[in-house]
């Protein structure tokens, strides 16, 4: 009998948890999917080469059959690795009922990798990519807008607050997305000036969206639920872990262009996001302090060990996403580009609010059957976007439909 059930029964399992439109082979996979979720710890390098080459349904029929011959050797695991999985893994068969239904109580939506609003710039982390997300809030965090992670300390300090805000704030109002953890001190920061700035904000959790850790900051990351996006990739009702929160943050560097540490101990967990970044090819910032101040001492090491950029404004911050301000403050794409009508069309424009397609030549001083004809190729080339008021400008480019 197979472990994942037929297509209409994995749709009504998954109900109000998916997107429209699944296939039938999508549908069980995106069920064995919420399994693996509920099997694997965040990162398992093994269960992510197996479900690499065998697709999720089959790994898992895999795994949990009675002989796992031959399947170490396909994707280049040793035996022993292979049955040191299976025994962590097996004690929690049996839990997906339970979190599906958590997750739906919730409002919570399953994430999977290969649809149009998974954000893909998580796939290089490889193996150790997340199985799948659980999102709780505004999927268009995810549209592919520039992302900046800002990370520190839980014990800011005044400095340390004062700066991150700042950097959230003009972040945030310039339409770049500000991704951190949802703790204290430095990351609760962030969220609640980029809210303050009406922006995009995405907190990563190290538990379930379900269940907002820590506990004082259950208003906040309501809060974030209801104008960004709180993630996870461990499943509803999982509590939040040491282990977890390290490996929560290689998905706050994965997903965003740029990692800045704004304050940091000398041994600060901000600076494990930071290893992260700069592992994943990212670029890494750093907010310089007082010298005598030791909540400063974990950035100073990044600036001088790890060639982390100093971070002054948010316009350094900017620079690291290869964006520069514009006349109205806000983030474009930086110099090096053609300056021609196109960018004169794209200067007109504003990430946070539409534009009609007469302002848009007005501003820029074109006819309006160019600046309409521009706006078209720029729409194709995903930098664009029109909405019902007009047009808008996109800060990233707009993802690829995989499936």
């Amino acid at each position: 009998m197979s472990i994942v059930p037929d297509a209409g029964a994995a749709r009504t399992a998954l109900r109000a948890l998916v997107g429209e439109g699944l296939s039938d082979d999508e549908a069980r996979a995106a069920y064995a999917t919420a399994i693996w979720s509920t099997l694997v710890e965040p990162g398992d390098g093994a269960a992510g080469a197996l479900i690499g080459h065998y697709g999720a349904v089959e790994a898992l029929e895999r795994v949990l059959a009675e002989s796992t011959s031959g399947l170490a050797e396909a994707v280049g695991l040793a035996d022993e690795d292979v049955r040191a999985a299976r025994a962590r893994w097996l004690p929690r068969r049996g839990d997906v009922d339970r979190v599906l239904v958590a997750a739906r109580r919730a409002g919570v939506r399953l994430l999977l990798p290969g649809e149009e609003i998974w954000p893909c710039a998580l796939d290089d982390l490889g193996v150790h990519a997340p199985i799948c997300l659980w999102a709780r809030g505004d999927l268009r965090a995810l549209s592919g807008a520039a992302a900046l992670a800002l990370v520190g300390a839980r014990a800011a300090t005044a400095y340390g607050t004062h700066v991150v805000t700042e950097l959230a704030a003009e972040s945030a109002a310039a339409g770049i997305v500000v991704v951190s953890g949802a703790a204290y001190g430095i990351d609760g920061a962030a969220h609640r000036a980029a809210l303050r700035a009406d922006g995009q904000t995405i907190a990563v959790l190290a538990g379930g969206v379900d269940r907002p850790y820590p506990a004082g900051h259950d208003e906040l990351i309501s809060a974030i639920a209801r104008a960004g996006l709180v993630l996870a990739e461990v499943p509803c009702g999982t509590a939040p872990t040491k282990w977890r929160f390290l490996a929560r943050n290689r998905v706050i560097a994965a997903l965003a262009g740029a990692t800045v540490v704004v304050e940091a101990a000398h041994r600060s967990g901000a600076l494990n996001t930071a290893h992260h970044a700069a592992a994943l090819g990212r670029a890494l910032g750093a907010v310089p302090g007082p010298v005598t101040s030791a909540a400063s001492a974990g950035c100073h090491r990044l600036l001088r060990e790890a060639d982390a950029v100093c971070v002054t404004s948010a316009a350094d911050a900017w620079e690291l996403l290869g964006l520069s301000p514009n006349t109205d403050g806000e983030a474009n794409p930086a110099g090096g580009g053609r300056t021609d009508e196109h960018t004169r069309v794209l200067d007109a424009l504003s990430g946070r609010r539409a534009r009609a397609t007469a302002e848009v030549a007005r501003l820029c001083g074109l006819s309006l059957a160019e600046a309409s004809g521009i706006l078209g190729l720029l729409e194709l080339d995903g930098r664009v976007e029109r909405t019902d008021d007009g047009w808008r400008r996109r800060s990233g480019p707009r993802p690829a439909r995989l499936w």
